[in-house]
């Protein structure tokens, strides 16, 4: 194996002798690829300096690597947790057709679906997963009309590795139903989570009578899991009594706890790796999950006992990054039937975005402080100038890239906004735009991306009664005045948690037909170069006290 440079190393050390003759499994997994499957540098190590990735062609050269380790007591299999193509062009271009066509070269066993794959209709969709020559799983995605599993569709499938019956269950985050477009989810429900994911769990346990079951689910890990499980759970595991967030689906922490049955739960959805598995100390469900966008492999090695056929522990194959794997590309040499496959399909998606549009005079960084970053202020700033708006505004999850200082091009604008976000206006009161940026500061909320007004608000005020001063256009604000406000599609159907949007009058939207990546290259063609700055357009300030237009 010369073509490795990084040397995989198993952890013998903390393999008993007792179980040396447990048979292996390799589960290697994708998560949150966003149609990385092309080569792309790792700008989220070094910004100035990215190293290269190899994206599905280094995969793949890893993923065989792993296959020639099988043998008569070791064995492996390969799966995919969701939001499998939008987001790069070859990705979204192609409607996923350049990933799945990949995902069926290099063999997947089995995929579950994420939200971002009702990000196009899904009439488009179902072609791309019809093309999959594996199970497209999920366990809690029904038809409005029948109450049923949808045909394209499968609740899970049984994997026979070994002698061991391995039941792979499928599931998708009931977010998506806050994060799609009504128009591609209107023929489809998300059932709740935790309680399709038991039944189907008890089904292949008693009815199937499966030896191990295995969850795929695109949901993941909270950010800080020791610190959120001891505020769920008491030291007997039983919930602490707590209102819950009702407005998003169970996570992957509360599903290993409060389902019984599960021996590995694979996740995704938050696009941050855990090296090695966590493991809930009553059920013993681990639960790991990987990176995003292509650039690593996630893989964790299994110990079964022969005699019971169940899980006696696990192996994380590499000392460094235990479970995941960078893909770099000078240690994993990129596959060159599987590369060819895949620069043919880029070369087709990514024709023209090479063209420079203009330039950046800064680092536009998308990292959020305070509401702000300089890359949210630039896509609102841009918003606002291609329709002559009053104010503009943005979730602060839709910005997902940077761009550096100097020269601009598609392919950079693209990579900042790949979803198919359209600009459209609408006319409000002022005490209606109020309501807005409300809406974003309730609870643990953090707000908006905004451009046309300056914001303060303070987190020791009631809810809906946060903002101290607001100033629109440099103005103070007037509640009966009418304001011109721009955003996103996406937003104005209610998405992120502002259903108020839904309120607002067709008559008085405007549907600009204008893709917001177009109006984002506009604002780079006229104003080069961008120099963007954190001001004072938001502010938080928990000693604030309302100001005179503010007061009832």
């Amino acid at each position: 194996m010369k073509k490795f440079k990084l040397i995989i190393l198993l952890c013998l050390g903390l393999i008993s002798l007792a179980a040396a003759e447990d048979l292996r499994l390799d589960i290697m997994w994708s998560n949150d690829v966003h149609g990385g499957i092309d080569r792309a540098k790792a700008t989220f190590m070094n910004p100035q300096f990215p190293p290269q990735l190899g994206g599905g062609a280094s995969a793949a050269t890893l993923i065989k690597h792993v296959r020639s380790l099988s043998g008569s007591k070791r064995d492996n299999l390969l799966f995919d947790i969701g939001d499998f193509f939008q987001g790069r062009p070859v990705g979204t271009v192609t409607k996923g057709v350049a990933v799945m066509d990949y995902m069926n070269k290099i063999g997947y066993d089995a995929m579950t679906i994420g939200n971002h794959e009702y990000d196009i209709n899904e009439s488009d969709l179902i072609k791309t997963l019809k093309m999959a020559k594996f199970p497209v799983l999920s366990s809690n995605i029904v038809e409005r009309s029948t109450g049923k599993i949808p045909e394209y569709l499968k609740p899970y499938t049984i994997i026979e590795k070994m002698g061991a019956r391995i039941g792979v269950l499928g599931m998708t985050t009931t977010d998506t139903e806050k994060m799609s477009f009504p128009e591609n989810i209107k023929n489809i429900d998300f059932l709740p989570e935790k309680e399709e994911v038991a039944k189907w769990v008890r089904h292949l346990r008693q009815v199937e009578k499966v030896d191990i079951v295995i969850v795929i689910g695109h949901a993941g890990l909270p950010y800080d899991v020791e610190a959120t499980y001891l505020s769920r759970y008491d030291n007997k595991g039983n919930p602490i009594p707590q209102e819950r967030y009702a407005a998003w689906g169970y996570d992957a922490q509360e599903i290993a706890r409060e389902v019984e049955g599960i021996d590995l739960f694979i996740g995704g959805h938050m696009h941050r790796g855990v090296p090695k598995p966590w493991i809930d100390p009553v059920t013993q469900t681990m639960v790991i999950q990987g990176y995003a966008y292509g650039s690593n492999l996630g893989w964790i090695i299994l110990t079964i006992d022969p005699e019971t056929k169940t899980i006696s522990g696990y192996e994380s194959p590499a000392v460094r990054e235990g479970s995941m794997i960078t893909l770099f590309e000078d240690q994993f040499i990129p596959d060159e039937e599987i590369g060819a496959t895949i620069n043919a399909q880029v070369a087709i998606a990514e024709k023209g975005m090479d063209e420079i549009i203009g330039s950046a005079g800064v680092y536009l960084s998308r990292t959020n402080v305070d509401a702000q970053s300089l890359m949210g202020n630039t896509i609102c700033d841009a918003m606002r100038a291609e329709v002559n708006a009053d104010f503009s505004f943005l979730n602060l999850g839709g910005v997902r890239a940077d761009i550096p200082s100097g020269p601009v091009n598609y392919r950079n604008v693209f990579d900042v906004m790949p979803f198919d976000n359209m600009v459209v206006s609408f006319k409000c009161t002022g005490e209606f735009l109020r309501k807005i940026i409300e809406t974003r500061v309730v609870g643990s909320r953090h707000g908006l991306v905004v451009s046309g007004a300056n914001v303060v608000y303070s987190k020791k005020r009631p809810d809906m009664d946060r903002v101290t001063s607001l100033k629109v256009g440099g103005q103070t604000w007037d509640p009966k005045k009418i304001y011109t406000c721009t955003t996103t599609d996406f937003l104005m159907q209610g998405n992120a948690g502002l259903t108020l949007l839904t309120q607002v009058p067709e008559a008085d939207i405007t549907y600009h037909q204008i893709n917001l990546r177009d109006a984002i290259v506009h604002y780079f063609k006229n104003n080069s170069p961008v120099r963007t700055k954190i001001d004072d357009r938001w502010k938080r300030d928990d000693n604030s006290k309302p100001s005179a237009e503010m007061l009832p």
